[in-house]
């Protein structure tokens, strides 16, 4: 075989419609050892959906590798911060399950989680458009348990050997070392562009999960499918879902970019700002429990992770409920060092042969060897199990567990403490007995190669306003592309998705709409409405753990701010006080007021809802400061209610907002109107001005 013969080959796809790039110039791909690489699309496996095999050694070369790249920032999920709580099961679950924890009406079960970003350093802001981590660690009877999930339910890719080269192409590019925890750039696009797989993640991106308003308030997904294992043996497989109890609530993406300039710690702040007042955040976990019947008979592989089931069609079980109810003593000790690793997992909870979470099961223990250094980080205090520990492993670095007993091996002819432990042969096997036979290829099931038409659900799923928020981010980010193809190329897959949203994407740009990428299975666009992902359409029953900035000056009326502070108290809002200098100013009743903050350094996107109760000439005297004009513009930008004093038109004059009076603008004189000011906020935002504008 000639050189060229061997460096010179045409693009293809895969089965499951993946592509495989030629080989161009000679610049074939090998491993580390220079070993060619014949396939970087798939893991090698046994069986088109069968497990992944150990014996890849070009999928561990290339995996290992990138877990060690950054010491010891984490790869991704750098930016985090954690709290503990505690897990309470409803009931007793045992018919689903052997799981200790959830075995028992009433049972507690300690937790730690860990709210992350994914793109950015430690050091970046909290409201980039990023998905979010949302990894709890339960410390059960049995072990600790790890449900490693984000708050979005599906992923970018189908197979764990791709996380690298997402993980490459969404962080700063490496010749200019930016953007920083952004994905509106060349190298992410480019690279979602050609992975039609992550068409369906993608849009979930772009709308308002992306951007949430709060940790408190956003939904949790163990994004793969696992089984459930009981007591007798009796398998079903099973999504894991985390809904807050205070209800989803995202902001507008004017606003993140503000809240980054004004609080770069929005969502830490928030956090424990509302654990230490005593305002728990709580999540109930549900899951979707289904069998192999219909595994094999829905429209869509179950071991698909770009893939979700409707809860329409499963509906969610409720478990149980986790509150949040303490904060961490030190961020390092805790926070950073806590490891996650999806491959804890308790008896009576076990693996399917997803591609991508048999790779995580790898990797995240290979990552924690290098950002803690030690096999023995499982020592650490926040990754030490609850329970009794016993095995033979000893030694390695770090070691501080007294390590009693003569023997260090088994089996072994000793007796009493040096004796030491023994497996629990009469136990329950720590695996569910799946048959696995196939030939070993690096293949993609067919199964897994529609890649559109469930992001055609998710578009037409949304309310107006938020698709037209998609529209806004996809054209964003698209625009920060310096390479026109990358544009053409992703607007080609948007086709497939809808072409409303492609031409919208496409004015947007002032771009000419491209053909539509070529799709080895012709998208679907009659799947039925799925009102739960919206965020929109499932909002809070109250205005409970939101905050309301409440503007004051010199003479502001005293009973009426005191029935706005009662309304939000009864509603259990949070009211602070924004006044021209955070000195405080004097009520109409004499009294001496302090301010939570001074307006210059509180712009309205800090707070869910905004009072204006400033005296006459208080307004006058506001009008003339720009931080407090730009307070109420900004407001009315994003679509928040606005509660009026008697006095506040100098305000909203000197604003210039007057004009734009609607429903979303509240008048309030009394302890009625503030009442029914709180209550309007129910709805979170008045999104009809959007949609009038």
């Amino acid at each position: 075989m000639s050189d060229n013969e061997r460096t010179t080959s045409p693009d293809t796809r895969g089965t499951g419609d993946e592509l495989h790039q030629g080989v161009s110039g000679g610049n074939a791909m090998t491993t580390s050892q220079g070993i060619p690489v014949t396939d970087d699309q798939n893991q090698l496996r046994a069986g088109d959906r069968g497990p992944s095999l150990l014996q890849d050694a070009a999928f561990r070369d290339k995996i290992m590798h990138f877990d060690h790249e950054r010491i010891p920032e984490r790869v991704v999920h750098a930016r985090g911060y954690g709290a503990h709580g505690v897990f309470e099961s409803y009931d007793d679950h045992s018919g689903l399950t052997a799981a200790y924890l959830f075995g028992k009406k009433g049972r507690q079960t300690e937790t730690f989680v860990r709210f992350s970003t994914v793109a950015g350093n430690m050091g970046s802001a909290d409201l980039a458009r990023d998905v979010r981590g949302f990894a709890t660690k339960f410390y059960t009877e049995e072990g600790n348990w790890d449900l490693v999930g984000n708050n979005i339910p599906v992923f970018f890719i189908q197979d764990a050997i791709k996380f690298p080269d997402l993980v490459h192409s969404v962080k700063e590019e490496q010749d200019r070392g930016w953007p920083q925890a952004a994905s509106a750039h060349d190298t992410f696009w480019d690279f979602i562009s050609l992975m039609p797989e992550s068409t369906h993640m993608a849009l979930w991106a772009m709308s308002d999960r992306a951007i949430p308003r709060s940790f408190r308030f956003m939904e949790g997904f163990g994004i793969h499918t696992f089984r459930f294992v009981t007591a007798d043996g009796k398998s079903s497989f099973v999504k894991f879902h985390w809904k807050p109890v205070q209800g989803m609530q995202s902001v507008v993406w004017n606003e993140a970019v503000k809240i980054n300039g004004a609080d770069a710690d929005f969502h830490r702040r928030d956090l424990w700002n509302a654990i230490q007042s005593g305002d728990f955040p709580e999540y109930e976990l549900g899951v979707q429990v289904f069998d192999d019947a219909f595994a094999d008979s829905f429209d869509f592989d179950v071991l698909d992770s770009t893939k979700i089931i409707p809860e329409e069609i499963v509906p969610i079980r409720p478990l149980g409920k986790m509150t949040l109810n303490r904060v961490v003593d030190n961020v390092f000790s805790e926070t950073e060092q806590v490891a996650f690793m999806t491959q804890n997992v308790v008896p009576g909870i076990d693996f399917t042969n997803d591609p991508l979470l048999q790779g995580r099961n790898f990797s995240y223990l290979d990552t924690q060897l290098s950002r803690l250094g030690s096999t023995n980080h499982t020592q650490l205090p926040v990754n030490a199990p609850k329970c009794p520990v016993a095995h033979f492993q000893r030694d390695g670095h770090m070691q501080f567990a007294h390590q009693r007993g003569r023997a260090n091996y088994e089996p072994n002819g000793f007796s009493g403490d040096d004796r030491g432990p023994r497996a629990l042969t009469t136990f329950q096997p720590d695996t569910y007995p799946t048959k696995v036979e196939g030939e070993a290829r690096r293949l993609r099931a067919e199964s897994f190669a529609d890649h559109y038409s469930q992001a055609n659900q998710f578009w037409k799923s949304q309310t107006e306003v938020e698709q037209k928020h998609i529209v806004d981010a996809f054209a964003f980010e698209l625009g920060k592309c310096e390479i026109p193809e990358i544009r053409t190329r992703m607007l080609g897959n948007l086709r497939n998705v809808d072409e409303s949203l492609a031409q919208r994407v496409a004015d947007e740009l002032a771009m000419e709409l491209p053909e539509a990428s070529p799709a080895k299975v012709a998208p679907r666009h009659d799947l039925p409405v799925s009102d739960a992902l919206s965020i929109v359409k499932n909002g809070p029953d109250s205005f409970a753990g939101r905050r309301i900035g409440v503007v004051v000056s010199d003479g502001t009326d005293a009973d009426l701010l005191a029935a706005v502070r009662s309304a939000a108290e009864a509603e259990g809002t949070v009211v602070e006080i924004v006044a021209k200098a955070v000195g405080g100013v004097t009520l109409s009743n004499g009294e001496k007021l302090a301010a939570d903050h001074a307006i210059a350094g509180a712009p309205s996107v800090l707070f869910d809802a905004v009072a204006l109760l400033p005296s006459a000439d208080g307004a006058a005297a506001l009008g003339k400061v720009a931080e407090a004009r730009d307070f109420v513009t900004d407001a009315v930008a994003h679509n928040k209610f606005l509660a009026l004093g008697p006095d506040a038109s100098g305000l909203i004059e000197a604003a210039g907002v007057a004009s734009k009076k609607d429903d979303g603008f509240v008048d309030v004189s009394d302890a009625a109107g503030a009442k029914g000011f709180v209550e309007t906020c129910r709805a979170l935002r008045f999104w009809k001005r959007e949609l009038s504008a």
